[in-house]
């Protein structure tokens, strides 16, 4: 899971580089790199760390050079370390790459190398492929760069520079993101759009098993077989501006807040009279009505979107709706009845690797293939038999928000789409509904405007927190009176403050947070406690309300913060027995409730409550969102975490 990105022209390439690399920075922050190459000379720079180290040190030693190729890493194999950092050399130094994915025989590939004398500098499996290549060059940059990749078993996306080919850039991919950038007396390849939208719309989607090869006024384009095929360019049609933060002082935050537009977009371009129309779905209506099952696969959030989808599709199908994680679907035995099994899967990214093989798996057997996704011209995109583009712009934020809730949207236009086609939405029905939905993006804007509520809630949750590590640090003790001045015994104790905050202070120490809801909200209580763990580190459980008696009860005391989501709703007296089971155990409550509900309210239900307006049950997972959302950020923020990029975590998992 990395970003790389990769220039040939007549400009400097380090700034495009660098410039690239932030806008893949979402991708993977281990560590950064990147090679140039000056009058035939080859020249690299690569750090451990976040992007602006790389940043600082070419500041300090400058690299220039007309091609170039930069890395943005997120760790696989080998320690996070500038050794380890992408871009790798050969041995004599005149072939370099970078590389996005997993060679799964890297092994056996470095074992034979290393008998033939070529010498190993990092723990990577990246750097047998450039000792490969190094190995099978014959005066052919393109020949042998074929001849590697045909030995290579698992998923990349290469970029490769030789002093060899000063004119050169040589690119391939297999199971991992890669676009070829069309310029004018200039050429780009990235691992995502944003990297060189700044500098050309002209897109070119290699596929798997392709290769380009890149000069300044031409890109040409191989199997593997080197043999030469033909692609057309397609042009990005959103503006860079949608992938910068705007003044705000995260992306997600903006994103968060970027909903309601999104939805109305979505709306806008889905809802004609009517009727809900999917422009580009291309399968047919006979194809649809053979349909007797379907199954949902996705990952991580995608994957609560995908459960939330089991209801709102069997509430308006009729038919069995089954939900799994793409990572166990596509390693079990799966029963797929050709022809009657629609299999529709979900990602943001389009490119989520277990997600990729689920589908590959399920149109082998003969599944119809539908995808839920957001960005155009994906891989799960482009290998389904029909896609639905969720139409949320660019996601920049590590952990998901606007994506969430356009995949939900989509969820129920399509849910009343197949209804028409199989009879169970009726036209009087199908006006309704829609209304419903049309008045969601408003309901939205009126739900934001209570942020600052919710960040209430949560600093004063992290008071709390504070008072526990100030009783904590009470216990010092002995310790703090070994020093017989009293300004080293105050820096003792701050110094043991602030490593208790950093060590186990961000995981909230010993409280927990437990989300509870019932039908159509449960995967809101998974989807709230995953934003929460994500960016917060703090340890959180979602679980069934009805489950609770089921071993989550056993967490509960004076600590713990239990999220109920409790709307107006046909479980909402069940949500208030639950509620009265955890304040019988001394549990803090947080209940997220319909606007102007008195009943939640009262001290025997609720320590804090957060308001959503007035909505009907089947939509509420729409408006229930936001707040969750939002206390993850403002827990987050308080904490001082790293909020867009979270550690260990990657935008994109484009690895298995």
């Amino acid at each position: 899971m990395c970003g790389i990105v990769g220039y040939i022209g007549k400009k400097n390439a380090v700034p495009i580089l660098m410039d690239g690399l932030s806008s893949l920075e979402y991708r993977g922050y281990d560590s950064a790199g990147i090679a140039a190459m000056d009058k035939g000379q080859l020249c690299m720079s690569k750090r451990a760390g976040k992007l602006k180290i790389l940043a600082e040190c070419l500041k300090k030693n400058p690299v220039k050079g007309a091609i170039g190729i930069g890395h943005t890493r997120w760790a696989t194999h080998g320690e996070p370390n500038e050794i380890n950092s992408h871009p790798h050399y050969s041995c004599k130094s005149d072939f370099v790459i970078v590389h996005n994915g997993i060679i799964e025989n890297h092994h056996e590939l470095r074992e034979k190398l290393k008998k033939e004398g070529h010498k190993f500098r990092s723990q990577t499996d990246t750097e047998v492929v450039v000792h490969l290549i190094e190995k099978l060059y014959k005066g052919n940059l393109l020949k042998a760069v074929c001849a590697a990749i045909r030995q290579l078993h698992g998923s990349f996306a290469l970029g490769v520079i030789s002093t060899h080919h000063p004119d050169m850039l040589v690119a391939a991919r297999k199971d991992s993101p890669l676009i070829v950038g069309v310029g004018k007396g200039e050429n780009y390849i990235a691992s995502d759009v944003p990297a060189i939208l700044k500098y050309t719309r002209e897109v070119i989607y290699l596929d798997n098993n392709e290769v380009a090869v890149l000069t300044r006024d031409k890109v040409a384009l191989y199997n593997t077989k080197e043999a030469p095929i033909k692609k057309k360019t397609a042009k990005i049609k959103w503006d860079s501006a949608s992938a910068e933060k705007a003044g705000y002082p995260h992306f997600m935050i903006k994103e968060i807040n970027e909903q309601p537009q999104v939805l109305k977009t979505i709306l806008n371009h889905r809802i004609k009279g009517n009727r809900v129309v999917f422009e580009k779905f291309n399968i047919s209506e006979a194809k649809l009505k053979k349909i007797n099952n379907i199954q949902i696969v996705a990952c991580g959030t995608a994957y609560h979107a995908g459960l939330c989808g089991k209801y709102i599709l069997e509430k308006l199908l009729r038919l069995p709706i089954n939900v799994d994680t793409s990572s166990e679907f596509r390693y079990r035995d799966q029963i797929i009845t050709k022809g009657r099994t629609l299999i529709i899967v979900v990602s943001q990214s389009g490119e989520t690797a277990d997600t990729l093989a689920s589908l590959r798996e399920a149109k082998k057997k003969g599944a119809v293939v539908a995808s839920i996704c957001n960005v155009v011209g994906s891989s799960i995109a482009r290998e389904s038999d029909g896609v639905i583009y969720t139409l949320a712009g660019p996601e920049i934020a590590v952990a998901s928000t606007k994506a969430y809730t356009a995949q939900l949207t989509t969820f129920y236009l399509l849910g009343i789409y197949l209804g028409r086609i199989y009879g169970t939405v009726s036209d009087k029905a199908t006006k309704k509904l829609l209304g419903e939905l049309a008045k969601v993006p408003g309901l939205m804007t009126q739900s934001l405007k209570e942020h600052k509520k919710v960040k209430k809630v949560a600093d004063q949750y992290i008071r709390r927190y504070d008072y526990r590590l100030a009783e904590q640090l009470m216990f010092l003790g002995d310790e703090i009176w070994r020093f017989k001045d009293p300004k080293k015994a105050l820096a003792f104790a701050q110094q043991c403050a602030k490593k208790s905050h950093s060590a186990y202070g961000k995981r909230f120490g010993d409280f927990p947070f437990l989300y509870l809801g019932r039908n159509v909200n449960y995967p809101s209580a998974l989807e709230g406690a995953l934003k929460l763990k994500e960016i917060t580190y703090i340890s959180a459980e979602g679980y069934a309300a009805g489950e609770m008696k089921h071993g989550p009860i056993a967490l509960i005391d004076e600590f713990p913060l239990v999220v109920c989501i409790t709307p107006q709703s046909a479980v909402y007296e069940k949500m208030l027995s639950n509620i009265k089971e955890i304040r019988a155990r001394k549990g803090v409550v947080l209940s997220v409730a319909t606007e102007g509900d008195k009943e939640i309210r009262k001290k025997e239900y609720s320590d804090y409550v957060i308001e959503i307006p007035k909505i009907d049950e089947f939509f509420s997972p729409l408006l229930v969102a936001l707040p969750l959302q939002l206390l993850s950020y403002y827990i987050a923020v308080g904490l001082k975490c790293d909020v867009d990029q979270p550690r260990n975590l990657a935008k994109s998992v484009t690895v298995e």
